[in-house]
């Protein structure tokens, strides 16, 4: 019997372990009307320096054009990377896109931004068109974006 009981609260423990190590972020972003095709985005992670952590999502599935979205690109090394899961379709004007993501609990009030960078065929690339720090009291205030991005904001 106590080894039952020993066996269950252990996995209890590292049940909880794993639910808190992460957490489920809902990120969406709004594009301004504009003329042109879809645009494409890097939505990635950065820590308080600026230093690239991790992809988010790409909407825009040719990885040809990949390099317009020079910040990211330049952080991530797109070129060797694959993002299986975190592609969708580029996003047209005055359209949204949401998706969700899981993040690491310690990156949450640690200094950590949300960007995007964007850019749209034969129209300018935009370098950190949005940023967003990434708080708990951050969650649901929507950030004006420079560029192509109307808004960006998240909720935990």
């Amino acid at each position: 019997m106590p080894k039952i009981i020993l066996t269950t609260g252990l996995l209890l423990i590292f049940s909880l372990a794993n639910t808190a190590a992460a957490a489920e972020v809902t990120v969406n972003a709004t594009l301004n009307n504009y003329q042109g095709n879809g645009a494409y985005l890097a939505i990635y992670l950065t820590d308080a320096n600026g230093k690239f952590n991790q992809t988010l999502w790409i909407a825009g599935e040719k990885q040809k054009y990949y390099k317009h979205l020079r910040e990211w690109a330049k952080g991530s090394g797109m070129q060797a990377m694959e993002y299986d899961g975190l592609t969708g379709a580029s996003v047209s004007s005055g359209d949204s896109i949401t998706f969700k993501t899981n993040i690491d609990d310690a990156l949450i009030d640690a200094g950590y931004l949300i960007r995007i960078d964007s850019a749209v065929e034969d129209q300018r690339d935009n370098r950190i068109d949005a940023e967003v720090a990434l708080t708990r009291q951050g969650a649901n205030m929507p950030v004006k974006g420079r560029g192509y991005i109307k808004t960006l904001s998240y909720s935990l």
